[in-house]
């Protein structure tokens, strides 16, 4: 594709109201305030426009409760707390019992009953899963460093592991050192065994990992661990509020927190199946002496003494009530309910996508299905880049993957509504029956995935860096 078509196909993507001359744009400040009922229209239009893209159930993860009871019920306890600031607990001590007794449920929930007296697991409240994966990872660069020596401690994780811990490495200067997965997609625990060396401070397993869904082999990453003294985190940014209750369903969950003894400390995203408002995260340690590695403290400023947390200094403390909210009107029944019917259409929709020639799902998922080409279908393999191209033209966003080239649907609660997965199985066949019979096209963003497997990583973190770019242009 030509650069420049290219161009112009990301911003009508990005930036479709460009096109609406009754949707005004403000490249500097209006010489009047507009009236408060004309900029509340406005953003009440914009976001009914936008609903219509989730409500129904055919977004990839995004939404992940949005039924509109528990969206108006959040958005009051927002409106109530939106002035608190968890920096001024003198002022708002409301912030500070919402975010412990967060930190308390969450960890309960992962197995803190099973971790000794002297080593209680605590942790914080963060942002999301990318802070709560940056926090620890900064928490085990600075403990490497002053308990064991290591000038330029290393990180040791699995290919399949989040992108935020390429960006701890970036950040923090911490070599990481990417190990294989085998052909289930889970961790190659013989690869990671290997890659460990005097300068590791910290070893990583997703539960599950957000490419293909699959659980790693935590019992024996976590053991490894233990074993050779070194930390383990586990990023269940994903499956933290599912796979709890998906054991107690009788689904086939190892162990994968705070049960293990090598376990060392976790990350799950309220925000995520923990169904409160987009903005939070638990990061959780085994014992308070790893915690204090990643507080942030000044004795010697002349603005007093200062101390935070986590990256931020005044925080958003409607998000942390958001989440208590959620976590004290669903409970543990609530959960468990939710996990039911999410891991029901999962399973529906798994072996679904498993029936259709042509494809073939990744791995052994329980609810975030992954699925690529079949190289042994009848008919042969499809671009499974233009599948998600016609998906997306029969209303679906969904999340394209790479190495190797897949598609995956994270079920969400959205997904669970009547005709949803039947209808899904249904567009994705004729999405596949429709790249078949046009072998030739290639559009949207079937080609840019496609030169993205080509072309060399600096020409494709180029690429998208003139995505971003567009995003902060009027």
């Amino acid at each position: 594709m030509d650069p420049l078509e290219l161009l112009a196909s990301l911003e009508r993507q990005l930036k479709p109201y460009k096109a609406e001359p009754d949707v005004p744009a403000f490249a500097e400040l209006p010489a009047d305030g507009l009236p408060r009922a004309e900029v509340t229209a406005l953003v009440e239009r914009l976001a009914g426009t936008e609903e219509e893209r989730w409500r129904d159930g055919f977004a990839s993860g995004a939404v992940y409760h949005g039924d509109a009871e528990h969206i108006d019920f959040l958005n009051k306890i927002y409106a109530i707390q939106s002035q608190t600031n968890p920096l001024h607990p003198d002022l708002w001590p409301s912030s500070t019992k919402y975010e412990a007794e967060v930190v308390a449920m969450t960890a309960r929930m992962l197995g803190a009953a099973h971790a000794a007296p002297e080593a209680p697991i605590v942790g914080t409240v963060s942002s999301g899963g990318t802070e709560s994966i940056m926090l620890a990872m900064k928490t085990y660069r600075d403990y490497a460093r002053e308990r064991r020596g290591i000038d330029r401690p290393e990180i040791v994780a699995p290919v399949t592991a989040h992108a935020a811990f390429d960006k701890a490495a970036r950040y923090f200067e911490m070599p990481l050192i990417r190990v294989p997965v085998g052909t289930d997609f889970a961790a190659d625990l013989a690869a990671m065994e290997a890659a460990i060396t005097d300068r590791t401070a910290v070893v990583v397993g997703s539960a599950p990992s957000f490419p293909h869904g699959v659980v790693d082999p935590i019992p024996r990453i976590a053991a490894l661990a233990q074993d050779r003294g070194i930390g383990c985190h586990v990023d269940a940014c994903l499956g933290g509020f599912v796979l709890p209750w998906a054991r107690g369903l009788g689904y086939p969950v190892p162990d994968f927190d705070f049960r293990l003894p090598g376990v060392t400390s976790m990350s799950a995203d309220t925000h995520k199946y923990g169904y409160a408002a987009k903005g939070s995260s638990v990061v959780l340690y085994r014992g308070r002496e790893l915690r204090q590695f990643q507080y942030y403290k000044v004795a010697d400023w002349p603005g007093g003494l200062y101390l935070s947390p986590t990256f931020a200094g005044s925080r958003p403390g409607a998000l942390s009530a958001t989440a208590w909210a959620a976590m004290v009107s669903i409970g543990a029944s609530g959960y468990t309910e939710a996990a039911r019917r999410i891991l029901a259409t999962g399973a529906r929709i798994r072996d679904g996508i498993a029936g259709i020639d042509g494809l073939r799902v990744l791995g052994d998922p329980l609810w975030v299905i992954a699925f690529g080409p079949d190289d042994d279908a009848a008919g042969g393999p499809v671009d499974v880049y233009q599948v998600l191209e016609y998906m997306g033209h029969r209303g679906w966003s969904l999340n394209g993957l790479q190495r190797p080239a897949a598609v995956h649907l994270a079920v969400t609660l959205r997904h669970t509504l009547p005709g949803v997965a039947e209808r899904f199985l249904a567009d994705l066949a004729a999405s596949v029956a429709e790249v078949r019979a046009n072998p030739e096209v290639r559009t949207g963003m079937a080609p840019v995935y496609g030169m993205a497997g080509s072309l060399p990583d600096e020409s494709v973190r180029d690429l998208l860096g003139v995505y971003l770019d567009l995003l902060f242009e009027v």
